[in-house]
């Protein structure tokens, strides 16, 4: 990783996110979630606020898309720098029947991008 580009550095990141929503993989979502990383919804009015460690249970408590035979149905739709260690980046994905869009707050931590902050929102169920 000694000669990745940040560029390449934060599409792995952005890839090992995917890969852990589509598989509920804890480990996948500890690589790169920073442990102290917090996670906003709003929801009809209401701010709900996760730490990382309690979303992180719920995910890996649910039936995964991967599971349920279900292609990985992801994609980047942006990406902001902030500088070459900072960065959001706006994803849409599919987690069985339903949509999200993700704004991830990335920074480099040790050589390796990680989310420090999530901010989503059910975009539809299909």
């Amino acid at each position: 990783t000694g000669r990745m580009t940040s560029d390449e550095r934060l599409s792995t990141a952005v890839d090992i996110y995917f890969r852990a929503l589509h598989g509920c993989d804890g480990d996948l979502l500890d690589a790169v979630f920073h442990p102290t990383a917090s996670l906003f919804d709003v929801d009809d009015g209401y701010v709900r606020v996760d730490p990382y460690p309690i979303w992180r249970q719920e995910v890996v408590s649910r039936p995964s898309p991967a599971a349920a035979g279900q292609q990985r149905d992801d994609n980047v739709v942006a990406v902001h720098w902030l500088s070459a260690s900072c960065a959001t980046v706006h994803v849409r994905l599919r987690i069985l029947d339903q949509i999200f869009v993700d704004h991830l707050s990335f920074v480099l931590d040790d050589g390796r991008f990680r989310i420090v902050a999530k901010t989503w929102h059910l975009e539809r169920t299909t």
